[in-house]
């Protein structure tokens, strides 16, 4: 956990500079260099202003940069990601449970919120909530400590034909897709298994929760299953 100086240091992160350290995270940046050019693509600047940043985030010990490739999370870097990615889940669940709105349609008033909301209201939230372990798309929320549960999760288009599995995340963040994909009860906790898979004409048949589905790989992609958990 950061110290207490450390904690003021990161509280002070502009809102454009929260979003690149999440997106750095988000794009592996704790295992790997990410490239200039793609986190540009993720924050939806150029390049050279992508290039601006990371240098200020590199004088504040958040990012080592590698001169004209690109940059990755330092420690201290990472504990602030976790530290958003903790504020943005908790903050999905809260407009998901207690507020009423779609699961699919809360990540941009969460993304919103979350640079606003401070850490004694988010810590009420949470307490309201149950200290949950999950947000609505079935993201871990890591915990006041930084640690993420981690689980085997595979893309529901690898799994073979007649395993049964459990839906475990959601991962993407396009409304339209996510909205279908609840439409179809491919949601978090929903039980499937893959009845028919044609590959040669990209064909899938599955059972959802009993409710039979018909798609390709495309419209499967960004679900993530558990193997036999329930």
């Amino acid at each position: 956990m950061p110290n207490g100086r450390e904690k003021r240091a990161t509280s002070r992160l502009s809102g454009s500079r929260e979003d690149y350290v999440k997106a750095l995270y988000a794009l592996g940046g704790v295992e790997r260099v990410v490239g200039t050019r793609l986190l540009a693509q993720r924050v939806g600047v150029r390049p050279p202003s992508a290039t601006l940043m990371l240098r200020r985030l590199a004088r504040l010990r958040l990012v080592v940069l590698v001169p004209g490739v690109g940059a990755r999370l330092g420690a201290k870097g990472r504990r602030e990601a976790l530290r958003l990615i903790r504020r943005h889940r908790i903050l999905e669940t809260f407009l998901v449970r207690v507020l009423g709105l779609d699961w699919s349609d809360c990540h941009e008033d969460a993304e919103i919120l979350e640079h606003h909301v401070s850490d004694r209201v988010l810590d009420a939230i949470d307490r309201l909530l149950g200290t949950p372990a999950f947000d609505p798309h079935g993201h871990p929320i890591p915990d006041a400590d930084g640690h993420v549960v981690v689980r085997e999760l595979i893309p529901l288009e690898q799994l073979a034909v007649g395993v049964a599995a459990t839906i475990a995340e959601i991962r993407d963040e396009d409304r339209g897709r996510m909205a279908h994909w609840e439409e179809a009860g491919l949601v978090p906790g929903a039980r499937v298994r893959v009845r028919v898979h044609r590959p040669d004409d990209d064909v899938f048949v599955i059972d959802v929760s009993g409710n039979e589905i018909v798609t390709g790989s495309e419209g499967l992609r960004g679900v993530l299953v558990q193997r036999g958990a329930r």
